[in-house]
């Protein structure tokens, strides 16, 4: 792939079969974060990535990093999707005693003692985030959604780990401040 080549669906599959272990891996680490119970699982997130990707022609990706950094932020969307057409259940009085109150909850941090997070709020603060720093909320979609490692996050963003390390508790602590508003 040469770099910002436009893909056709070939390409795409191509590219897809080539890190699918790595997606799979980056959706189920992502969905051990979701509430229990949570219905959509690791395949059916990687096929709904794929479908939004496929249905982009224009998107281009650098490299293998690239790639799987795009798929972090169209995991994202998947799941606030997701989250919304749950809430609308909720709001439309659709089978009411289906729908678990905590189904979009999202634990930032698994077992470490913090609070599950709506993740409409999530999506909320990370909008207001990009407002005023886009990179920082790449960063922490690529780490959070996309489940990269700080080396993947700079390889893809061509930083340095200590900057990523860095520049990720900044976002983490600007998300807490503005989640406990």
């Amino acid at each position: 792939m040469t770099p910002q080549q436009s893909i056709d669906q070939s390409t795409l599959n191509e590219l897809v079969n080539s890190v699918y272990a790595d997606l799979h891996r980056i959706a189920a680490r992502h969905l051990l974060r979701e509430r229990s119970g949570h219905t959509l699982q690791a395949t059916a997130l990687l096929h709904e990535v794929y479908l939004k990707l496929s249905d982009d022609r224009q998107r281009r990706f650098n490299n293998k990093t690239h790639f799987l950094a795009v798929a972090s932020r169209v995991m994202r969307q998947v799941l606030v999707d997701y989250a919304r057409a749950r809430a609308a259940n909720k709001r439309d009085g659709g089978r009411r005693e289906d729908v678990d109150e905590s189904a979009s909850a999202v634990q930032l941090a698994p077992n470490r003692g913090s609070e599950p997070i709506e993740i409409l709020e999530l999506n909320r603060v990370l909008d207001a985030l990009a407002q005023e720093d886009e990179y920082l909320c790449q960063i922490v979609e690529m780490r959070y959604f996309g489940g990269m490692t700080a080396k993947e996050t700079a390889e893809a963003l061509d930083r340095s780990v200590h900057i990523i390390r860095h520049d990720l508790r900044l976002a983490q602590a600007w998300l807490r401040r503005e989640l406990h508003r």
